[in-house]
């Protein structure tokens, strides 16, 4: 039941007289002294009613001169019926989010990057949160150093060291995700119109990103064997003013390739020859299968040429927001870049990743969804081995969240891809990597959510069904050759 209040014995009736004519337009109204005597209230009683007659526009003070009714009690509000054009989605954007990020159930779903619902340590991650904010409590409602944590930081360098890579924490900035962070490593040393370099094929987002800050794109090949065209990046840089180099050198997504040691030297190598920037993506090297973390291109750098970014939403969960970025010799401009997209990164978050790395249960973690994922991996690869048509090819993955496979060059793709949207089979289509068509014949199937034997049926049956369509499509498509690595924008 609604509170009432005493004055409302007097600004009822003052309603109802306003409202049926009874009291006019600039028509006095009794004095708080005759209100009072009238009604037997308070001064106070007698005031606060009148304030309410005015918050609702019935009524206005004059100086000196009491109360009266208000003019033009009814709003004259003009009917303007503006015409708007129509907002035109990006069609092609559109769908190539929802091939990169749609899910069904986890029997069907191969395309999403993430790790799926029973493979997230959901007890840790809830568990670890309560805790954090019945420590922290009122704290955490309240602005962070746009920076980042000053203990999260730390940690974060002290993880690394243990890889081997030694990081300056103060030269660290948490960002929101890891693609926050690679726009701000990008912003920090190009501007619109530059040309930047892209390890090919290269996933969605991150060519989305480049897009949208108007850069211009060299495509570089990755190579299954070493993991990188070296030979073909040395042309490029030669030959062209190349600002950066963004490359995912660990467990490659999507082709799952590590790159050597030997290729990760000398990638720098031209990197400091050139004066080109290395934005690395370190975001899927804790997901190795093998005996020891690989190591990242910074652990090479002496000269300050390579930023390298990385995200706790591959590890942990998607909804964790919460990356990292090493800015070095470029912390400066990426410090201002950070600022400008937000003054501070979650504090439930950053505590929370706080709390995990200085304890041993997210290293407990990340070696029982390592074991998993290795699993998953082999099944995965062992059915798409057998099922698919003679002549496709799978890479065996390393690491990471995902197996690289190209089918017959002349398989009709858009039938096989029909078969599997019927069967809500989700794969991600090859033409998604790329601004060219060099990948239509491929696709990458993401072994990150829970495995069953359904999934396995499902995957084998898509196999059996490309297996009818080989032949049909005469177009010669495959990894392309150093001389076929394309040029955008009239580079």
């Amino acid at each position: 039941m609604a509170k009432s209040y005493k004055y409302e014995i007097f600004t009822a009736v003052i309603e109802k007289q306003i409202h049926s004519g009874v009291l006019q337009e600039k028509d006095r109204l009794p004095s708080v002294r005759e209100i009072k005597e009238k009604y037997k209230l308070s001064t106070s009683s007698v005031q606060s009613g009148f304030e309410y007659l005015m918050i609702k526009g019935l009524i206005r003070s004059q100086p000196r001169s009491g109360y009266f009714v208000a003019e033009n009690q009814e709003e004259n509000i003009p009917e303007v019926r503006t015409k708007l054009p129509f907002v035109v989605r990006d069609a092609e954007f559109m769908k190539n989010m929802m091939l990169t990020s749609k899910r069904t159930s986890e029997s069907s779903s191969f395309n999403t990057a993430v790790p799926g619902d029973l493979l997230i340590p959901q007890k840790l991650i809830l568990r670890t949160m309560q805790e954090v904010i019945r420590e922290k409590g009122a704290s955490l409602l309240r602005y962070y150093p746009s920076n980042g944590l000053e203990t999260l930081r730390q940690q974060i360098a002290k993880q690394m060291g243990t890889y081997g890579c030694i990081l300056n924490p103060d030269e660290i900035i948490i960002t929101d995700g890891a693609l926050q962070a690679l726009t701000i490593a990008l912003k920090s040393v190009a501007k619109a119109g530059d040309v930047v370099a892209v390890d090919s094929p290269c996933v969605f987002s991150v060519l989305e990103v480049i897009a949208n800050l108007d850069l211009k794109v060299i495509e570089i090949p990755v190579h299954y064997k070493s993991g990188f065209d070296t030979e073909y990046f040395q042309t490029v840089c030669a030959e062209n003013d190349i600002r950066a180099l963004v490359i995912t050198p660990n467990f490659h997504n999507p082709t799952g390739v590590l790159m050597t040691d030997e290729v990760k030297k000398e990638l720098l190598s031209i990197a400091e020859e050139h004066e080109v920037c290395i934005i690395e993506n370190d975001m899927y090297s804790d997901l190795y299968f093998g005996e020891q973390r690989p190591r990242c291109i910074k652990s090479f750098d002496k000269n300050g040429w390579v930023m390298t970014y990385s995200s706790f939403s591959k590890t942990l969960a998607p909804g964790i927001r919460l990356g990292w970025l090493y800015a070095g010799s470029f912390y400066a401009k990426s410090e201002r870049a950070r600022f400008s997209l937000g003054r501070s990164v979650s504090p439930v978050y950053q505590e929370l990743i706080v709390k995990l790395l200085k304890g041993s249960s997210y290293e407990r973690h990340l070696r029982s969804f390592r074991k998993k994922l290795n699993q998953q991996a082999i099944q995965v690869l062992d059915v798409l081995r057998n099922s698919f048509p003679e002549g496709s090819y799978f890479h065996r993955p390393q690491g990471g969240y995902s197996i690289w496979g190209q089918l017959p060059e002349n398989t009709d793709m858009q039938k096989f891809y029909q078969y599997c949207e019927k069967h809500t089979i989700l794969f991600t289509p090859g033409h998604t990597f790329s601004f060219t068509n060099k990948y239509d014949s491929h696709f990458r199937v993401v072994f990150a959510e829970r495995i069953t034997p359904e999934s396995l049926i499902l995957l084998g049956n898509a196999g059996e069904k490309a297996k009818k369509l080989v032949g049909i499509n005469s177009r010669v498509c495959g990894m392309p050759e150093i001389r076929d690595c394309p040029f955008l924008n009239d580079v």
